[in-house]
């Protein structure tokens, strides 16, 4: 077998200096912190008025980056919370809108609490249910009053036509599978 590969061992990765995780502030930059107004702003442009509700307060999230949490009032996202980050670049005053969004708070991942079937029934579910079952029973006695006995015959009046008629028909057919033989 000639082969002209040869085998050359690849070269070690270079160690590049391990980084320090980046250290988050521990409080909020004045200025971010101070801009509310900016951040409801921002919100507003993507959300109706009515579903944005009060401020809760500002978390910073890097140096010169705050993100400003409001409550929602969105219907089916009971406990989220609407959020916006504000940034601005270094020796600025303005604040700058950089991300708006919905979040999950605590809240709103936990499920509500069990209530039984029986607590859960309203009284106008149980009136619906009476009144079919009033029907029910209005339509079976005048099924009942048509054929005059008062038993309860089996199926409907077509149900019985059609028994009526089966047996003329297996007559006839059998007469014509003799007439065949």
């Amino acid at each position: 077998m000639n082969t002209t590969d040869t085998f050359v061992p690849e070269e070690e990765p270079k160690k590049t200096a391990a980084r320090k995780p980046q250290r988050r502030p521990s409080k909020p930059d004045a200025v971010l912190a101070a801009a509310v107004e900016t951040a409801r702003a921002g919100l507003l442009e993507v959300v109706p008025e009515a579903q944005l509700g009060e401020w809760i307060g500002a978390v910073p999230e890097a140096d010169r980056l705050v993100t400003h949490r409001f409550q929602a009032h969105r219907p089916g996202y009971r406990g989220w919370q609407w959020y916006a980050t504000v940034a601005r670049v270094p020796r600025g005053k303005a604040a700058t809108v950089c991300e708006v969004g919905l979040l999950p708070s605590e809240d709103s991942v936990l499920a509500p609490e069990w209530v039984p079937w029986s607590e859960r029934l309203r009284p106008e579910d149980v009136a619906a249910q009476a009144e079919e079952k009033a029907e029910e029973k209005a339509g079976k006695r005048a099924e009942n009053a048509a054929y005059g006995d008062g038993e309860a015959q089996p199926g409907t009046a077509a149900e019985a036509q059609e028994k009526a008629v089966e047996p003329e028909e297996d007559a006839a057919g059998g007469a014509a599978a003799m007439e065949d033989e």
